[in-house]
């Protein structure tokens, strides 16, 4: 296979520490033997970012801090407008004719404009030949422009669920149709794609799962089994974290020895830690903040399950890393979770809200340590068979290649060469 040298990888804030299934793409890729250049339009902050990802963070070009500079953006300008004055013209229609209602609303898309002109100098100046952006919002309108002024083409990723609750608003359909080709964690939100686009792009669409190292997982299991429930992601509203509190308070009436442990951070946290001491749980839950990928696979490690009662999710590369890791894992149905997690055989899927369903599975796992180790089993050959990132990345890889010569492979999904 032919070097594309070089690829520009896009996204709002890069390397987040909630982002890290993008990071292992980008190296999986690089592994590959693609030239992947890493963008971003702003630079997470401190709190975000690990150590172990300081490499990846100086190499990274951020748009909005060189568009700060007037020297800089000035001369993006006037490089645009003497170079090809034509093309600015189109983007700028482009800005207009896509943006949202209100004035809020237009001033933004002034904001994508003038860093599409940035990062449109900057992609000139490397070579770029593809652009990938992740996330269909902002960073995706960004994308969007910087092609029309510069003729690279571009693609996306969609996760959902955040990017599915306002598509007219991120014009998905208009990012479906100029993309070269548009790339879903799974086939609920390929669905949700073809919902909001023109059947005439629905040839353009395809699915790569976020993918996991699967030899990272599960090869320190703790030598007894236990009650250790734990929980990772976003201490946010959408991740049901405050209905796990509710439901564990009454898991503690038959199973007084059962610990929770929640990693992660977020705006809910201050309220979640306020609500156990409220319930009289202090001694029976740990909160641990954001941890890295070593840290992450421990806590795995130490569980017995994990728990994800989310209102709405995509695919949760968080229940990928449990099933690795040998762990049955309870989840809500939504989103693309039934295409990963199979109830009865790696977890329980259970419907969203539904505190006694909760309850139920939570006191059934606890009770049945061979079922749980059963599950766990099941888990871990599902993850290895589908969601290996060396294998999602040989498939965007092929996707790349293949779009650069003008004909797409054929079939939704494709491994190591044959189609799934």
């Amino acid at each position: 296979m032919t070097q594309i040298r070089p690829i520009a990888y896009l996204t709002g804030h890069y390397p987040k520490v909630s982002h890290t299934f993008i990071q292992r793409e980008v190296l999986a890729l690089r592994k590959l033997g693609l030239d992947i250049c890493t963008c971003s339009i702003r630079r997470a902050d401190d709190k975000d970012i690990n150590h172990d990802q300081m490499d990846e963070l100086a190499s990274t070009f951020f748009v909005l801090q060189t568009a700060k500079s007037p020297t800089r953006m000035l001369g993006a300008l006037a490089r645009r407008v003497t170079r090809n004055p034509g093309g600015m013209l189109r983007a700028l229609r482009l800005a207009w004719t896509t943006r949202a209602p209100g004035a809020r609303a237009a001033l933004w898309q002034l904001f994508y404009f003038l860093e599409a002109v940035v990062l449109a100098r900057h992609l000139e100046e490397i070579g770029a030949r593809h652009l990938h952006n992740h996330f269909v919002d902002g960073s995706c309108t960004v994308a969007m422009l910087t092609s029309e002024l510069t003729g690279i083409p571009f693609s996306f990723t969609l996760h959902g669920p955040t990017e599915l609750f306002e598509p007219a608003v991120w014009r998905l359909d208009e990012k479906i149709a100029r993309a070269a080709f548009s790339v879903f964690i799974s086939h609920f939100a390929r669905s949700q794609g073809m919902l909001f686009s023109d059947p005439a792009h629905w040839d353009r669409m395809r699915i790569v799962h976020c993918g996991i190292e699967p030899h990272r997982y599960g090869t320190a299991r703790q030598a007894e089994p236990g009650k250790n429930i734990l929980f990772i992601g976003r201490l946010a509203a959408v991740k049901g974290a405050t209905l796990l509190l509710d439901a564990f308070v009454r898991v503690l009436e038959t199973h007084p020895d059962a610990h929770l442990t929640l990693v992660g951070d977020g705006p809910d946290r201050p309220t979640l830690e306020a609500k156990v001491k409220r319930l009289g749980i202090a001694d029976q839950v740990t909160f641990t903040g954001y941890l890295g990928q070593d840290d992450v696979a421990a806590a795995l490690n130490a569980a017995d399950l994990l728990v994800l009662p989310s209102f709405a999710e995509g695919v949760p590369v968080v229940l990928m890393e449990a099933m690795a890791a040998r762990l049955p894992v309870i989840a809500s149905r939504v989103g693309g979770v039934q295409e990963l997690v199979e109830d009865g055989v790696s977890g329980r899927v259970l419907p969203p809200g539904d505190i006694d369903a909760l309850v139920a599975a939570l006191d059934g796992l606890l009770s049945d340590p061979d079922m749980r180790a059963q599950m766990g089993q099941a888990g871990r050959a599902k993850v290895v068979a589908e969601f290996d990132v060396a294998r999602e990345a040989q498939w965007l890889s092929q996707l790349f290649h293949d779009s650069l010569k003008g004909q797409l492979p054929k079939g939704l999904r494709q491994e190591c060469g044959e189609t799934s």
